[in-house]
Order: C-alpha cells, then sequence, then structure tokens
C-alpha cells in the first residue's frame, strides 16, 4: 500500500497516488538525455514499480525520436518532504564541466529504454521501492538531425504500481510543448569552465554571431581569466562552428592571464556595411578581485576599466586588433565604464549606437548610450537615462527616437526611458517600473519593423527571467503597441530551470526569432521559435 506524506493532502487520498511533474526546459538535441517527466511516489515498502506507458502526440514526428528512457532516482531525505521536490538532486548537470549531455549515473539507475519509439511507449521498471518518498523520471533523446523547430508533446497514459494502476495526479500545466534547443557551449567544453553574457546578432548574409564570456577558472566575473568568444552559425542556429576568440589580452605587461581578462561583451552590426563591431571590458592588475568594486578613478589600465573594441569586416571570420575607446567616452572621475552587455543596434540614419554603464564619482551606477556618426571611427556619449540602473539594451522605436531598457537595482522590475536627442535628455516610459518584471538581471530587446516580419506589425520583442526575484522562467514577449503593454497573450516561457538568466535576441528571418541564453540545460543554449507561436 502507498502512503502519501504530501503538504497540504490529507492521507486519505493517498492510496495508490503517485503525483508527475511534467518539464518545461529545452530539449537539447545533442543530449543524451532530456527530462521529460518527474514522477514522485510514497511508499511504505516493498512495493514495486512496474510501468509508465507514454502516448506521444498524433503530430508529433516520432522519426526524430532515437530513445525514450525511464530512470530510477533513489528516495529523499526525511527532513525535506515539506520541500515538495520531485527530485533529490539535478540528475543531468548544467554547471559541473564535462556532465552536461547525459544523465549522472551517480544519481540515476536505468529501469528500461525504448529505441522503437512509437506513439504509444511501456517503459517498465520491476524497481523495489524504498520506504519514503521515491523518485523516478523519464528521459528524452533526439537524433542528430531533428529540426530547431520540432515540437514533442507527450502524456503520461498510466502507471502500474505494485500490480495496481495508480492513481496519478499532474502537478504541472496540461498540453505542455517540448521545443529543442542546441547547447552551444557547455561547460568544460575546449576545457574551459563556464560560459556567460550572452550576445546575438544576424549578420545582412544571415549568419547568426554569438558572443560570450569564455570564462576558464570558473562562473567568477571579472578580474579572472576571461576571454572574449564568438561562435558562428550559417544555417540558422542548427550546427554552429568552432569558437573563435576575438578579444583575448593573455600576459600583459608581466602579469598573469587572469589579471587580464576580458568580458561582458556587446556585439552590433553596422547595417549599411556589414562591418561587426564587439566591445568588451577589460581588466588589467586588480588582483583577482571583483572588478566593479575594484576599478578606480582615472583613464590608465592600471587604475580603471578599459573599453576594447574589435571589428570584423568578413561577416565575423576573422577579427582586428583591439582598439582602446576609454579616452574617448570615459571621465576620469568615474571609477567603471563598460558596454551592455547584449547587442547594440544600427538607426535608420546609420548612427551606430550601443548601451553602455557606468560607476559615477559617488559610486552610484548608471545605464546610458554611447554613439557613433562615423561608421565606428569615434564614440561619444552624453547624460545617463538613471541612476542605480546597469545592464540595458536600446532599440530605436522611430527615426531618431530610443527607448533604453534598463537592469534597476531596485528590483521587482524594469526601467524604461526614451530619448530624442542621442541622451542629451530623457524622459521616463509609460511602462517604467511596471509593465515587465524581472529579477534584477540582464534582459534583452529588439524591435522588429512591421515590413521585416511575417505578422506585418511593429514588434519590440523581449526576454528575460519572468520573474520578481529568482533567475528561472526565461520567457520571450512580444508588446505590439510599442512597449506600452505586454500582455499574456503573446508571451512564451522556454525555461522554467534556474540558471544565470542573461539573453539575447535576434531575428533570423522574416517568420523566426532566436535567442542565446544562459538556462538550466546548457551555459550557452540557443533556441528558435517562430513569431506564431508567441503572438496567438
Amino acid at each position: 500500500m502507498l502512503l502519501l506524506l504530501f503538504a497540504g493532502v490529507l492521507p486519505t487520498e493517498a492510496v495508490d497516488t503517485v503525483f508527475v511533474k511534467e518539464a518545461r526546459v529545452p530539449v537539447l538535441i545533442e543530449r543524451e538525455d532530456n527530462v521529460l517527466f518527474y514522477v514522485r511516489i510514497d511508499a511504505s515498502g516493498g512495493e514495486l514499480m512496474d510501468e509508465v506507458r507514454l502516448r506521444f502526440g498524433d503530430e508529433v514526428p516520432m522519426r526524430e525520436i532515437k530513445a525514450v528512457k525511464l530512470y530510477y532516482g533513489g528516495t529523499e531525505a526525511r527532513q525535506d518532504y515539506g520541500k515538495g521536490r520531485f527530485a533529490p538532486v539535478d540528475y543531468i548537470s548544467a554547471f559541473a564541466p564535462g556532465r552536461t549531455l547525459k544523465a549522472n549515473p551517480s544519481y540515476s539507475v536505468l529501469q528500461s529504454e525504448e529505441r522503437n519509439v512509437r506513439k504509444e511507449v511501456v517503459l517498465r521498471s520491476g524497481q523495489k521501492l524504498f520506504p519514503g518518498r521515491n523518485f523516478f523520471w523519464i528521459s528524452l533523446r533526439m537524433k542528430p538531425r531533428t529540426s530547431l523547430l520540432t515540437k514533442v508533446s507527450v502524456r503520461i497514459e498510466g502507471i502500474r504500481v505494485d500490480g495496481r494502476e495508480a492513481d496519478v495526479r499532474l502537478v504541472s500545466p496540461e498540453r505542455i510543448v517540448h521545443r529543442m534547443g542546441v547547447g552551444v557551449r557547455h561547460a568544460g567544453d575546449d576545457g574551459v569552465a563556464a560560459y556567460r553574457i550572452p550576445g546575438l546578432v544576424t549578420t545582412e548574409k544571415g549568419t547568426l554571431l554569438g558572443v560570450y564570456d569564455v570564462r576558464h577558472n570558473g562562473a567568477a566575473d571579472l578580474q579572472e581569466h576571461i576571454d572574449v568568444g564568438l561562435s558562428r552559425s550559417t544555417d540558422g542556429g542548427k550546427s554552429w562552428e568552432k569558437m573563435r576568440i576575438p578579444l583575448a589580452l593573455g600576459e600583459n605587461e608581466g602579469l598573469p592571464s587572469a589579471q587580464n581578462g576580458v568580458g561582458d561583451p556587446a556585439i552590433l552590426v553596422d547595417e549599411k556595411t556589414n562591418t561587426v563591431w564587439i566591445v568588451a571590458a577589460w581588466t588589467h592588475g586588480m588582483g583577482n578581485q571583483r572588478a566593479w568594486g575594484t576599478s578606480r578613478q582615472g583613464m590608465s589600465k592600471q587604475a580603471t576599466a578599459q573599453l576594447l573594441a574589435v571589428k570584423s569586416e568578413d561577416d565575423g571570420k576573422t577579427w582586428s586588433g583591439p582598439i582602446n575607446l576609454t579616452e574617448q567616452v570615459k571621465l576620469p572621475e568615474w571609477f567603471f565604464l563598460l558596454q551592455g552587455p547584449g547587442r547594440g543596434i544600427t538607426m535608420e540614419n546609420g548612427m551606430l549606437v550601443f548601451p553602455i554603464q557606468f560607476i559615477d564619482e559617488r559610486r552610484v551606477p548608471h545605464a546610458g548610450i554611447m554613439y557613433s556618426e562615423d561608421r565606428g571611427q569615434t564614440w561619444r556619449l552624453h547624460r545617463p537615462a538613471r541612476e542605480n540602473t546597469t545592464e540595458a539594451q536600446v532599440v530605436e522605436l522611430e527615426p531618431g527616437v530610443l527607448m533604453l531598457n534598463m537592469r534597476d537595482n531596485r528590483g521587482g522590475s524594469r526601467a524604461v526611458a526614451v530619448t530624442e536627442d542621442m541622451g542629451l535628455s530623457w524622459r521616463e516610459h509609460v511602462s517604467s517600473r511596471k509593465a515587465l518584471q524581472d529579477p534584477v538581471c540582464m534582459a534583452s530587446l529588439i524591435r522588429v519593423a512591421a515590413e521585416d516580419n511575417v505578422l506585418g506589425r511593429d514588434l519590440l520583442i523581449f526576454s528575460n527571467p519572468n520573474t520578481t526575484n529568482e533567475r528561472k522562467n526565461i520567457t520571450i514577449k512580444v508588446s505590439l503597441d510599442g512597449g506600452e503593454t505586454w500582455l499574456p497573450e503573446h508571451q512564451l516561457l522556454l525555461d522554467e530551470g534556474y540558471g544565470w538568466g542573461y539573453s539575447c535576441l535576434t531575428m533570423i528571418d522574416r517568420e523566426t526569432v532566436g535567442i542565446l541564453y544562459e538556462s538550466s540545460v546548457a551555459n550557452m543554449t540557443f533556441q528558435a521559435v517562430k513569431l506564431k507561436d508567441i503572438v496567438r
């Protein structure tokens, strides 16, 4: 007999009850295991898990599924029963180098595997249940040639425990759609501990360029051994070329590479020339402490972070040497100036614009913009949009009118401001601190003109962790009214799991938006989503 010890449910409801949670995280095509369902059973001991029966949706392309598996995840600590968890650990890590592609055998015991996958699947077990709370999970593996646009729907038809049909209680929403993704960078790839801080653009030739921090020793921010990495895709994100390093300082003036890190990149495509720019912050000799608090007033590299740029004139294949922009845009009394991160834009009049952030002489952070009127030869900035803000993204709402969407240290929501004179003056937007909740994190914002998308509407597209205090629930949202409102019916949850939460958007084609983000399943995850799946 099954004994339920679930907070908030009466024990009389517990006989032969199994609780099931369907995962809402990306299915990575290259992974051997992806979590579909979590299963939790409370047992008095001696019972057996017999089988789990699945049924895939009629629209699912079964030829793209390589395997479905059932795993036993062991039991739960008694003191953790009240937490209502569905797993004692992460069965597949997104953060442990070299352990991100399949189930960790230390945490899971394979019960059965079906490789000839049909619409109806029976996964048999025979596992003897431990007295107390028991965990199982169901894994999905896709074939290498699976389309990024493939969707998988599946439901649990039934579960048998100790020879009887169990009462299956689904605690997640019904009709979840599982979407594909690609782990562009996993922890441990190329011997690197972690990859962070995504930027993403589409060149005039249709090439996707993704940039990020290559954090060799761990996930810590500057100052550390960090280079700027780049991944390039010419097929809409299905495959990615070998990583390039467009910006790295290595050992400089005798100091080790961990005291010459460069990172937090932002990337921009000059739409008039197809020149691609990357800007990033270089920190020199800060003793491996966090640059945000260690960078000092002044202009020299010995005192303060340096703003460096590199450019590519061959669609992101090769890159120039670093160009130091610090003297052009930083004031000596400021402690720190750096870019977005994420991406910049080309305005209709040809001006190039990057979002920036700086710490002023009072040690108060601000967000703003810097711009170039001469194809990136010189840069300047004016006033910040507001204080106590940091990472921002910029779009051109209409000719000459820029919107800056900012991470706000007050917490809970995004700050938004508008300028009509390149930052000489700013006004608060009607949506500021109201429309977009945020857990104090970097976010992404792009504008897509009506003539450039299949919906035929002017769009603002936004992504971030859609919470007020946790970095989870990565969501894409679309506004049809210039950012004044972001309606629930125009939103799509991609990843409910916990991660670092940074993201960057770009249009792949007229129908499809791409997102590169720090997900719960890989350091750098790429997904492609049809606009009509978001605006319903």
